[in-house]
């Protein structure tokens, strides 16, 4: 067969719907023969059959490139274009509504809604001056779900990846406050003795760690869950077949 195969060189060339629809056949399947084949298949821009007339050499190649190209660390941007219109990231998390909240919480934990989390973060920017931009009003992730399915992956990831930095420096210091106002209202119950002062805080402060706490199931990096060990797997099995072969 002769064909063209155009190989990712960054994970920028690769549009966040074909890592959903990679992520959700590796989930569903152990046969690491079949996964390489499809991760050349959906990266590649191959049909599946076409992919069984690429030489095993170059399925090789190919496998080992892109287990390389997943270990690169995604570098968070805070802008980037689809088709014309430049998105830019929520310029004030701390500042963002409770439906932006909710959806983003609904959202971004699982692949395969992940765009609808990427349409939380990222709006067209309609007003823009040095560094400093201004983002169009929240209207509901449908508004720009769809057209995040085309945002380049390694955009993506890297916004999940600041994302949970952030939210794990907001654990850090939220738990390092209740730790300190719990201490002072406890030594002011020891002072005054007073059975019922520091209750209230006592009372709600599991709850307020349970809620943070459950903030950390984010993943770092998502992909190496799932894409990563798989790629890993399939490349094992490469190696080991071709030292048989050299045997």
């Amino acid at each position: 067969m002769e064909a063209t195969i155009k190989i990712p060189t960054d994970l920028n060339e690769i549009p966040l719907k074909s890592y959903q629809k990679f992520i959700s056949v590796v989930d569903k399947s152990n046969d690491d023969e079949f996964i390489c084949h499809k991760m050349i298949e959906i990266f590649c821009g191959l049909r599946l059959r076409d992919v069984f007339e690429v030489r095993w050499k170059d399925v090789q190649d190919i496998a080992i490139h892109m287990t390389q190209l997943f270990k690169n660390k995604p570098e968070f941007k805070k802008s980037f274009t689809i088709q014309d219109i430049e998105f830019g990231f929520i310029p004030d998390l701390e500042n963002m509504s409770f439906g932006e909240y909710i959806d983003l919480s609904n959202n971004i934990n699982k692949m395969d809604t992940f765009h609808k989390a990427m349409a939380v973060l990222y709006r067209p920017i309609k007003f823009k001056k040095g560094n400093k931009y201004e983002i169009e009003k929240y209207e509901g992730s449908a508004t720009y779900s769809e057209v995040m399915k085309f945002a380049p992956l390694g955009i993506a990831l890297g916004a999940k990846v600041f994302f949970w930095n952030l939210t794990n420096d907001l654990l850090k210091a939220t738990s390092i406050y209740l730790e300190k106002m719990t201490k002072k209202q406890m030594t002011s119950r020891k002072e005054n003795n007073l059975e019922n002062n520091g209750d209230g805080i006592n009372h709600y402060m599991p709850l307020l760690k349970e809620t943070l706490q459950s903030l950390k199931k984010l993943p770092n990096y998502g992909y190496e869950n799932a894409l990563h060990t798989s790629l890993l797997k399939s490349k094992n099995e490469i190696l080991k077949t071709v030292r048989c072969s050299d045997n």
